[in-house]
């Protein structure tokens, strides 16, 4: 998978990318992430990217011109651009596993008060993360790329995704490691039994449980 951002603060990336899962999947070739930075295509000898709005109004809006200059610099026949804006659907597992099925990936990251609304035009498709607002899509196309980067094959274990949160509208199972008692708290007996049958029982049974207890609304 290749997986294009495009930002006017690719520095925001550089731990992001050299650290943990993702930067493992890069170093074995199951992706390649690149860092556009959208300055590079405005034809301003300042390098400006933004103006005010028409009509009047706070805050500054991305200019048509370097964003369709640098998403037509990286897209191909087999590419999916994607906007981040809060009037997307809400980004979830599914569409996780939606995105990690395409070849090419173009992120674009907004900032400032917004896009020109002739951006949209790009656009295969728009995402939010959530009813809330932040300075910038940067750190949501961040958490994006990791979520659809785990899914792709070779990058964690396949035993690693089963039964994950979400994926049949149930949380996770509870999980437990060394010491067997702490602090008066033990692990459940099963899982110390060496049953198999009884300790996926049990773990269907406490994803039930807990998804009616914190995330009511799955259950839904």
């Amino acid at each position: 998978m290749k997986i294009d951002v495009l930002t006017l603060f690719p520095d925001m990336f550089n731990c992001f990318l050299t650290e943990s899962i993702i930067a493992r999947a890069i170093v074995k070739n199951k992706v390649e992430i690149n860092i556009i930075d959208i300055r590079n295509y405005t034809t301003y000898k300042n390098n400006q990217v933004d103006d005010y709005q028409f009509g009047g109004g706070g805050g500054m809006v991305l200019m048509c011109e370097p964003v369709f200059n640098a998403i037509n610099s990286v897209k191909k026949k087999d590419s999916h651009v994607i906007l981040l804006t809060p009037r997307g659907k809400t980004f979830n597992q599914t569409k996780a596993y939606e995105f990690s099925k395409y070849k090419h990936l173009i992120i674009l990251c907004g900032h400032y008060e917004g896009f020109d609304e002739r951006i949209y035009s790009l656009a295969d498709e728009i995402v939010s993360i959530g009813d809330f607002v932040l300075t910038g899509g940067e750190i949501p196309s961040m958490m994006i790329i990791d979520s659809v980067v785990r899914l792709l094959d070779g990058v964690i274990s396949k035993t690693s995704l089963e039964s994950e949160s979400f994926d049949d509208g149930l949380l996770d199972y509870p999980v437990y490691t060394k010491p067997r008692i702490f602090n008066d708290m033990e692990v459940p007996e099963v899982l110390l039994s060496g049953n198999h049958k009884l300790i996926n029982e049990y773990r269907e049974k406490e994803r039930k449980r807990i998804t009616k207890e914190y995330r009511n609304d799955l259950l839904k």
